[in-house]
């Protein structure tokens, strides 16, 4: 027996058949009707704002990355490539709007202010968590696939039900999609009418596998199932994410619930430092992407619109600067901290448990000792 399915709620998404621009590649805008709107305010100074930004968040990303290779850091996540998609939507929100991420989303911390000590704390591997959460409105990078949207999701609940408008983005790749916790996430955003975005930031790899072989459809038909409208935006154009963003952030302040932002775009480096991505993608894919690249595209259009980009380019470098000396100064002044310290703050109150391995590790690092 044959079963009738219903078609997908294609009218729930925008940027269905391509994804929303505003920005081409070589810098000339696009008319769209759903995002200029929404862009009415971003002057000259507001692009240059979001360049600089862009730039700074890229240069982080490449000194870190750096300094894996000297050994200061165990391990680094690079963005590369996904630098509108983040700092797009990050300054569509309001200080007090509080962001979930996972492991890549370095421009939430950068742009929340958190400080490079506690920042680069967990990649040193010298603590679990980089900063305090609620000081900056950002919660510390959530390493399980897609647990954060959960996170997201109860914070957001719990808000709205202390009175207040502000907005929980959670963001996450597209291999998170795939996960139970994301659905589950939608079923209570939705049923509920939470205001809480999902930001799927569609890098085109979870890992190694292309998301080609997850789904067959665009990822942002998948929240349709749930009756979450969606916008699926080129995660390359840092305006199209920006208006995007402030359409899902008014609709969530005034009680429609959620939104899915898919944001396409493309992880130009290995998944991890310890990843080689030679092995899963060929150089030309590689190549057609990079002419995609959202800082050169903001800069075409800044020097369409008349922009001195000479100058904007060396007011970035300045500040590219001095946030690397401070990004090294953190790393190599770090001190790795006493390992008893990792017992410390696992709950408010200790435990028996807790305690039971506190003294298992005493008692194993005196062993040492006195082996020594």
């Amino acid at each position: 027996m044959s079963i009738a399915m219903p078609a997908p709620r294609a009218e729930l998404v925008s940027g269905l058949d391509a994804p929303l621009t505003v920005l081409r590649a070589d810098g000339s805008r696009e008319a769209s009707g759903l995002l200029d709107p929404h862009l009415a305010d971003m002057d000259e100074t507001a692009l240059t704002d979001l360049f600089i930004d862009m730039s700074i968040v890229r240069r982080v990303d490449q000194e870190a990355f750096a300094l894996t290779r000297q050994g200061k850091l165990a391990l680094w996540p690079p963005l590369l490539g996904q630098e509108a998609a983040q700092v797009g939507s990050a300054r569509a929100l309001r200080d007090t709007d509080f962001v979930f991420g996972s492991y890549r989303e370095h421009a939430l911390a950068i742009l929340r202010g958190t400080g490079f000590g506690g920042f680069l704390g967990v990649w040193e591997g010298h603590a679990f968590s980089g900063w305090d959460p609620h000081a900056h409105h950002v919660a510390t990078p959530q390493i399980i696939i897609g647990a954060q949207t959960l996170h997201a999701t109860g914070y957001a609940m719990a808000t709205r039900m202390d009175g207040a408008d502000d907005v929980a983005v959670a963001y996450f790749g597209d291999g998170a999609t795939s996960e139970g916790d994301v659905n589950e996430a939608m079923v209570f955003a939705s049923a509920f009418r939470v205001p809480v975005i999902f930001f799927c930031q569609n890098n085109h790899y979870a890992i190694s596998e292309p998301v080609r072989v997850q789904s067959g459809t665009p990822l942002a038909l998948r929240p349709t199932g749930f009756g979450i409208p969606a916008l699926r935006v080129d995660g390359n154009d840092v305006l199209a994410v920006h208006a995007a963003t402030r359409i899902a952030i008014e609709r969530a302040r005034s009680g429609g619930g959620p939104t899915f932002i898919e944001a396409v775009t493309y992880r130009m480096g290995p998944h991890t430092t310890t990843d080689d991505p030679t092995r899963y993608r060929r150089d030309d894919e590689v190549a057609a992407w990079r002419e995609k690249d959202p800082i050169v595209r903001l800069e075409r259009h800044l020097d369409r619109i008349g922009a001195r980009t000479d100058r904007i380019r060396e007011e970035a470098q300045v500040r590219c600067d001095a946030t690397a000396r401070e990004l090294r100064d953190a790393v190599m002044t770090a001190e790795a901290p006493d390992p008893v310290t990792m017992f410390d703050h696992v709950y408010t109150e200790p435990t028996a448990r807790l305690e039971r391995q506190r003294a298992e590790h005493l008692a194993f690092a005196a062993s040492i000792e006195g082996d020594a």
